[in-house]
């Protein structure tokens, strides 16, 4: 399945959506930063699953009506930085839900993930992602799953992907940065993680009006 993840940077990039959706034939589609006051029902193809509702800028995940059967949706609250204790930019870092691809009739949990930002440390970040897979767990256990999004996590990733790999989760990172601001700084912040999946490559699409660059990729049931 060809999920696509794209963090809006406060919503500016919204208008790109249906022409992201449809150009590159996405079956997934996790945004980031977005208005749910500003989100529609469908996007050409794809059908909202769920959106975060107290966040000022939240999460939102579409899919292929016509190929996933939707059971359960839910969005958690994770460990609170700082920042979000102060700003209260958001409640809720992860959108998890448990689908049924009825291409090959089996069950996967796709989860859509924000983590805190640089302010915060990597260790609070590490434990936000674990709380994030545990969450997904709940939905379902033992099924394969796969989580999308900004992880804002440019500096000391090989630590994380230990800290992954001794929980049975992979990481995969793109082979070109995913963030530019400003022309003079770039970095990796989108990733993805997966535990019964097969992540072949991770593309970086052409970058829009947000200072993040979508990211697409493939997931296949591991063999």
């Amino acid at each position: 399945m060809r999920i696509i993840s794209y963090n809006l940077r406060e919503h500016t990039a919204r208008g790109e959506l249906e022409g992201l959706a449809e150009r590159y034939d996405a079956d997934l589609l996790c945004l980031q930063e977005c208005d749910s006051s500003d989100m529609p029902q469908t996007l050409k193809h794809l059908s909202l699953i769920d959106q975060t509702k107290t966040n000022r800028l939240g999460l939102a995940m579409y899919c292929r009506s016509d190929r996933f059967e939707l059971h359960r949706s839910k969005l958690f609250a994770l460990r609170k930085s700082l920042h979000d204790r102060v700003m209260a930019p958001a409640h809720e870092r992860l959108l998890a839900a448990h689908l049924t691809d009825t291409a090959t009739g089996q069950d996967v949990l796709v989860g859509d993930f924000h983590a805190a930002p640089l302010t915060a440390s990597n260790s609070l970040r590490r434990k936000q992602i674990a709380a994030a897979h545990e969450g997904m767990r709940t939905l379902a256990d033992g099924v394969p799953a796969v989580m999308v999004g900004d992880f804002n996590y440019p500096w000391f990733v090989r630590g994380l992907e230990r800290h992954l790999s001794s929980a049975g989760y992979q990481l995969t990172r793109t082979n070109a940065p995913t963030y530019v601001k400003y022309r003079y700084f770039s970095g990796y912040f989108d990733f993805v993680t997966s535990t019964g999946f097969a992540i072949d490559s991770i593309d970086v699409l052409p970058q829009g009006a947000s200072d993040h660059l979508p990211i697409s990729l493939e997931a296949r049931i591991a063999a």
